[in-house]
């Protein structure tokens, strides 16, 4: 499968999904329900940007089977069209699903972070969610994975019998794994980044109020100044800029 006939709306050329956290879940449950490979990516302004301006990985969402809006600035472009839009963000929509499974059914399978994390998060989820079913956790190595390797890391997956595979190893690197093994899992995979250490306990995420008011980005800069500040600092003004432009394009209807 490739491609999404979800509803969506153009943001730069990438088709984000009107969506929310309550309408996610029941997409990804219904999902649940055959055995179509698919995969879903989450965006903020920072990936969006990275993904878009690297013709190698700009062909990577016309294969997702959605694309949720993590970012305020990329909620706010659908909410100023009209659209029933909300934030979808990967550490919410993990929980979400999560807290939902032991009703649903699904059964999940975390790959990604560093070592020990993914064991970690399974604990973390199965004793919030009593009843909730993990299939499997494992933590890739960052080095490129040997083609038996990868054959390995294929087969366990698929005889986990999960519905459900979250993908915590960092955007784009998730991004370019999902479009390489979505063709070969019959599950649906989930990059999440760092959702995997902020529900681990091993990165501390910001405030409630600040979630809510949009300036989660400004936490994560404080946090982490060195490796994040090119992400906020210059992809989103850049992001601004092409939108604003964008907009200016588009004829009045």
């Amino acid at each position: 499968m490739s491609g999404s006939t979800l509803p969506s709306y153009d943001i730069l050329g990438v088709p984000v999904t009107v969506t929310s956290l309550d309408q996610a879940a029941e997409t990804i449950e219904t999902w649940a329900r055959d055995e179509i490979g698919r995969f879903v990516c989450i965006r903020d302004v920072a990936s969006l940007m990275t993904i878009i301006e690297d013709p190698a990985l700009a062909p990577i969402h016309r294969e997702a089977a959605m694309i949720t809006p993590d970012g305020m600035p990329l909620v706010m472009v659908g909410k100023l069209r009209g659209l029933p839009v909300e934030r979808t963000c990967g550490p919410d929509l993990i929980d979400h699903v999560c807290a939902r499974s032991p009703a649903s059914g699904l059964r999940h399978y975390f790959y990604g972070g560093k070592e020990g994390v993914a064991e970690t998060l399974a604990g973390v989820f199965q004793a919030r969610y009593p009843g909730l079913i993990v299939a499997g956790y494992e933590c890739p190595p960052f080095r490129p994975l040997t083609a038996e390797e990868d054959e390995a890391v294929v087969a366990r997956i698929i005889a986990s019998g999960a519905d459900v595979v979250w993908v915590g190893i960092s955007s784009p690197k998730q991004e370019v794994w999902m479009q390489g093994h979505y063709r070969r899992l019959p599950q649906t995979l989930i990059g999440v980044g760092a959702a995997f250490d902020f529900h681990a306990g091993t990165v501390r995420r910001a405030p409630r109020w600040m979630q809510k008011s949009g300036l989660e980005w400004a936490f994560r800069l404080l946090s982490e100044p060195k490796r994040l500040w090119y992400r906020y600092l210059v992809l989103a003004p850049k992001f601004v800029w092409r939108v604003a432009f964008q907009r200016r394009r588009i004829p009045a209807s």
